[in-house]
């Protein structure tokens, strides 16, 4: 693992953005953890997320990008943090557009705001966790309606290693369905590896980690073969 993505395991453990117990998902899923980037809610933690994305971004060689791309509205922040650390540490000045969730019919109208995208734009997306991927789903028709700009790919805080509808994972699904490269910041692997060496400010219990094995089995991916696919259902005691 790279320092960035240790330091962040660590702040989602400040700030609460990461939490262990039984946690009722969106999908309808019961999980034995929940991470909820909502609790990124001072400056210093906003600023220091924004931070791990943008060195998330230049090591993955895109920053050559046009604008970022924040779903409305919980992505907004971590769009909004990401391109001022890329102009503060990196030297990259990239737009910030992002949508409402319901069009307005006063003043300039319409439901993008910020950067009127261009044809041949490139944008990169953000979105805090990859389960189903209903965020992509919603988000990849608004864009493609303004110009036509190219996705160069969806940074995402977490991958929960999950299945999507189907068998496929949803970062496979994703890939799939849109041609869309997902790049985590880190996966669920990550965070029980890190959680399990004992240089963290917390240690996973076995129970805790016999529960997450338990939640994978359910839901988990059982190969990587597909191409951009960073998770597999571990061994029994990861």
């Amino acid at each position: 693992m790279r320092n960035y993505q240790e330091k962040l395991i660590d702040l989602m453990l400040i700030s609460k953005a990461l939490l262990f117990g039984e946690f009722t998902l969106k999908s309808g899923r019961k999980s034995p953890y929940f991470v909820n980037t909502g609790k990124f809610s001072s400056g210093y933690a906003l600023s220091a997320l924004g931070s791990f994305y943008a060195e998330h971004i230049v090591t993955l060689g895109l920053h050559h990008c046009d604008a970022i791309f924040g779903p409305a509205y919980k992505d907004i922040p971590l769009a909004t943090s990401t391109a001022i650390a890329l102009s503060r540490d990196h030297r990259c000045d990239m737009e910030v557009p992002f949508n409402r969730e319901e069009s307005k019919d006063h003043g300039e109208g319409g439901s993008l705001m910020g950067k009127q995208l261009q044809d041949g734009n490139k944008v990169i997306m953000i979105d805090d966790v990859i389960t189903v991927g209903p965020t992509v789903k919603e988000t990849v028709p608004l864009l493609k309606l303004r110009a036509d700009a190219s996705i160069e790919g969806l940074i995402v805080l977490v991958d929960r290693c999950e299945r999507g509808k189907g068998e496929l994972s949803a970062v496979q699904e994703v890939k799939e369905d849109y041609g869309l490269n997902v790049y985590p910041l880190i996966t669920l692997h990550d965070i029980v590896e890190y959680l399990s060496d004992g240089c963290s400010l917390m240690t996973l219990s076995t129970e805790q980690k016999d529960q997450i094995f338990d939640y994978l089995q359910e839901y988990g991916v059982s190969d990587s073969d597909k191409e951009g696919d960073t998770c597999f259902l571990p061994p029994r005691g990861i």
